[in-house]
């Protein structure tokens, strides 16, 4: 129903993803509508793993939506070119996932079309939702944007309730994620067909193919897990959203036991306010908090209740204070744990950004199988001391990566401009001048990542 460029939102200069209904749906109010809903369900759900919605308008009878632009892919491009993901990079997308879905269940809205296409892969590592425009939210009067009866979605990937039209809830998104994460591991969703029809009906009728024999290298708690997530009836799934991240959580410890995938231990903190971690002090405060606001305080009591909130407040700053790591308190930078797979080591490494925690990865898997996550570490040393303007100690890992073959264009690209750009600073002009000639212009343009040091590449007085 829209187009979407890349733009840049001049005001802060940061690059944005424009999206512009198509002239022929402007002209239809009942298509304006639903485009304008979507940037309102979106707007609503601030979270680390949603795609951020910035700004909706028109423009010389142009409705748009301003977005956060997502560097990297979708899980349907990464799918595409590799086939199957591993089971700790599936569980990785799934927690994010989860949370995602658990911020919109706080809000009663439900995404309706969750599939690979709108699970996008940033390359920072995260994880984040796209595309609610099918979203539909339950108000305060019990109406809904779209009546019963009406299918929208995705068929490869719809729960049955939604396929029959029948009413949905934040269970029929488990289902749908479900699927997707059949798809991730197996490299093909459960069904197919010729029609949209025929691989509906098989979501209404039809078991699917045995997890455990389409991706045997699947541990069996995660085949168990999926195979709840996509239950034909609702009630035999998980509850919400809320219910499946505190299984994943479960689900996280057992496999760094079994050293398949990493802990929850270095979950976002986006990922942990969803799930009660055993300080209920902070809930029933919030909850205390909000049922003073609905009472009619006597004026004489007033100043003594905000005596007794100040003094909950500071309870609450110092309990914090507690619950923070030693390191943080101290100023120290935080222990390097030692995992069981390079990917897992790459994982710590992202979360807490040290050299050392970068070349642990280095140190612990040498070997060329875990070349990618070694390419990885490498780049996170050059962009930590490319940030410290320590140029000199950044050279090495620089050159590695710049002499990867040229299929490794990306990383390839990234290597070469930074050394531009260090060896300028560091005074070394010829050296400089003869990296630079090594890069093609259309590759720098492609580079969607590191815009500080494409600005600072591209000021650069040679």
């Amino acid at each position: 129903m829209a187009e979407v460029y890349l733009a840049e939102q001049q005001s802060l200069a940061r690059q944005v993803a424009l999206k512009v209904l198509s002239a022929e749906l402007a002209a239809q109010p009942a298509y304006v509508e639903r485009f304008k809903h979507e940037a309102r369900s979106a707007a609503a759900l601030v979270h680390a793993n949603i795609v951020q919605v910035y700004e909706v308008g028109q423009s010389n009878g142009s409705h748009f939506i301003a977005q956060e632009y997502v560097a990297g892919q979708n899980v349907a491009e990464w799918l595409n070119r590799h086939g199957r993901a591993d089971p700790a990079r599936v569980l990785d997308i799934l927690r994010q996932v989860a949370a995602a879905l658990s911020k919109a269940h706080e809000r009663s809205i439900v995404h309706r079309d969750v599939k690979p296409e709108n699970i996008m892969l940033a390359r920072s590592g995260e994880v984040k939702v796209a595309d609610f425009g099918l979203a539909r939210v339950t108000t305060d009067d019990g109406t809904q944007r779209t009546q019963a009866g009406v299918a929208m979605g995705t068929p490869l990937y719809m729960s049955p309730e939604q396929i029959e039209g029948r009413p949905i809830d934040s269970r029929s998104d488990i289902y749908s994620l479900g699927v997707t994460a059949y798809h991730m591991l197996a490299g093909e969703p459960p069904f197919t067909g010729d029609t949209p029809l025929a691989v509906a009906v098989q979501h209404i009728n039809k078991q699917p193919p045995s997890l455990a024999d389409r991706a045997p290298d699947t541990p069996n708690a995660l085949v168990e897990l999926v195979e709840r997530m996509m239950a034909k009836a609702p009630e035999d799934r998980f509850a919400d959203p809320v219910d499946l991240l505190r299984v994943l959580r479960a689900l996280a410890k057992q496999a760094a036991e079994q050293g398949w995938a990493e802990g929850p231990e270095n979950w976002s903190m986006s990922d942990l306010a969803t799930v009660p971690t055993g300080i209920a002090a902070t809930g029933e405060l919030q909850q205390l908090m909000q049922g003073t606001r609905a009472l009619e305080i006597p004026r004489s009591n007033r100043r003594r209740t905000v005596r007794l909130v100040a003094i909950a407040l500071a309870a609450g700053a110092v309990l914090a204070l507690i619950a923070r790591r030693p390191y943080v308190l101290a100023g120290a930078q935080p222990p390097v744990l030692e995992y069981e797979t390079a990917r897992a080591q790459l994982f710590h490494a992202k979360v807490h950004d040290t050299p050392d925690a970068w070349q642990a990865v280095l140190a612990r898997f040498p070997n060329a199988d875990d070349a990618f996550e070694r390419n990885q570490a490498k780049q996170g040393l050059a962009r930590y001391y490319l940030r410290s303007r320590d140029y000199g100690a950044a050279l090495p890992y620089l050159n590695d990566l710049a002499a990867l073959p040229k299929n490794q264009r990306t990383t390839r690209t990234f290597a070469l401009v930074a050394l531009t750009v260090a060896h300028a600073e560091l005074g070394n002009v010829e050296e400089a001048l003869s990296v630079k000639g090594r890069l093609a212009p259309a590759d720098v343009d492609r580079m969607q990542t590191d815009a500080d040091l494409i600005e600072k590449y591209r000021t650069l007085e040679l």
